[in-house]
């Protein structure tokens, strides 16, 4: 949610070997009283289709079947909607919405390069994203409506900007960038205003920085292993930081995780083991009690859904 992992399903294989690396949530994690669902990637047989599991690992059920790569769900804030990337209309990848128990697939980007990362906002009204057309240098944020209107370009540079996600207000972003050479942890106004640097350290940040549900704080990954993300997939500790940037530390030690995406109550992260390709959530004070939450196939990072209990009309409405 909010929060992480996607690759861009490209028909190349060496294509799809770079996608790897984008194993993404998307994003945002909203408030809620109870955990929903959680929604990943699954590669099995060869096809990625999105996936939604309890988290307790129960009740797994697919949500896409198209040939096409499907990736980086991320949950509306009344946990409704999902948005993903996919490649099921042929060329690059883009962004689409379903409802949340797969029904009603709708196209929102239509660009000539790779939208991946998708984040919806509080409202549900509009969707970030990260894209690289045709041409461009490096990858970058955008805003679109959720009905595909408004396409807005966020940060533009020479280097990567990429792993948007909404704060639970709406008036922020958080993302990472790699414009001082190393990616690190950023904020900016939702209009793409006030960039501002969070993280310092020598450590590359990657997938997928994502807000608690309060908006006090952010999680991000420490690539402590210090494999760029870009080219080959990469892993490293939790970090968890004030939404001002003070207060940083890690909540792990020595681990392999990409991607993060807080519960809706708050209590815990999900994440992938990159090593095993397995989804997991820990503790979210410290990083502790890790619970795998399904243990099949190639996983990608996932979105947490920020209503119902994962039982019932929740699911099916």
């Amino acid at each position: 949610m909010k929060r992480a992992l996607c690759i861009t399903a490209l028909a190349a294989a060496c294509a799809l070997a770079a996608l790897a690396a984008f194993s993404s949530s998307a994003r945002a994690t909203y408030p809620g009283a109870t955990n929903g669902r959680i929604a990943f990637g699954i590669n099995v047989s060869g096809n990625t289709d999105v996936y939604t599991v309890r988290s307790d690992g129960q009740g797994l059920r697919r949500l896409t079947t198209d040939p096409g790569f499907d990736a980086c769900a991320a949950y509306s804030a009344d946990g409704r909607r999902i948005a993903y990337c996919s490649g099921q209309g042929g060329g690059p990848v883009q962004v689409w919405t379903m409802k949340q128990n797969g029904t009603d697939k709708q196209q929102v980007t239509h660009l000539s390069g790779p939208a991946t990362f998708p984040d919806f906002s509080p409202d549900g009204s509009k969707i970030v994203f990260t894209a690289k057309p045709a041409g461009s240098p490096a990858r970058d944020i955008y805003v679109i409506g959720s009905d595909g209107s408004g396409l807005t370009q966020l940060t533009s540079s020479s280097i990567d900007n990429a792993y948007p996600a909404f704060s639970p207000d709406g008036t922020k972003i958080a993302f990472t960038s790699r414009r001082t050479g190393t990616s690190q942890v950023y904020v900016m106004n939702a209009d793409g205003s006030g960039q501002t640097q969070l993280t310092f350290d020598p450590q590359p940040k990657d997938q997928v920085p994502d807000w608690s549900p309060d908006g006090s704080k952010i999680a991000y990954l420490a690539d402590t292993h210090g494999i760029a993300d870009i080219v080959n997939p990469s892993w490293g500790d939790i970090w968890v930081m004030n939404a001002d940037g003070s207060g940083q530390h890690p909540i792990t030690s020595g681990a392999t995780y990409y991607g993060t995406a807080w519960s809706p109550d708050g209590s815990r992260i999900a994440t992938m083991d990159m090593p095993t390709r397995t989804n997991y959530t820990v503790n979210a004070a410290d990083g502790s009690d890790p619970q795998a939450v399904h243990p099949g196939g190639l996983q990608f990072v996932p979105g947490w859904q920020p209503r119902g209990t994962g039982a019932g009309e929740d699911d099916d409405d």
